[in-house]
């Protein structure tokens, strides 16, 4: 069941057995960059920038979740609301060394910025490189 289904419920029938759900963790504190960084030594970390206001970023959010399909020992996700956590964005673009756009996902590996990608190029096909 995807985050849009939790919250607004699904119309389709739960014979889909291959699809995992997505257990994504609210990037709410600049404190938890510190945890960010130390998962990143052993497994992948997306962080998905999101604005609520803006369609686009609804899009590629709902799509990106549908789409997802990594266990969580394999890679994190992390969701920033933009909106109510501007002073986490700027720290991701400090921090990781990329420029601020919304919708994006930025793929961490140990510490580090590797991948990013905005608008319609958001595609969890793309983070399958990423897993060891």
């Amino acid at each position: 069941m995807s985050l849009f289904d939790k919250i607004f419920g699904s119309k389709t029938d739960d014979n889909n057995t291959n699809k995992v759900e997505a257990k994504f963790y609210t990037l709410d504190s600049l404190n938890e960059f510190t945890v960010i960084d130390q998962v990143s030594q052993t497994k992948p970390v997306v962080l998905f920038k999101h604005s609520t206001r803006c369609s686009i970023s609804r899009f590629a959010l709902k799509r990106f979740d549908n789409d997802y399909n990594f266990t969580e020992d394999k890679m994190d996700w992390y969701l920033l609301d933009l909106l109510n956590y501007r002073e986490i964005s700027n720290e991701i673009s400090k921090r990781y060394n990329v420029l601020h756009q919304s919708p994006q996902i930025i793929v961490i590996k140990e510490g580090k910025a590797v991948f990013s990608a905005t608008h319609d190029a958001i595609n969890v096909e793309d983070l399958k490189q990423f897993i060891i």
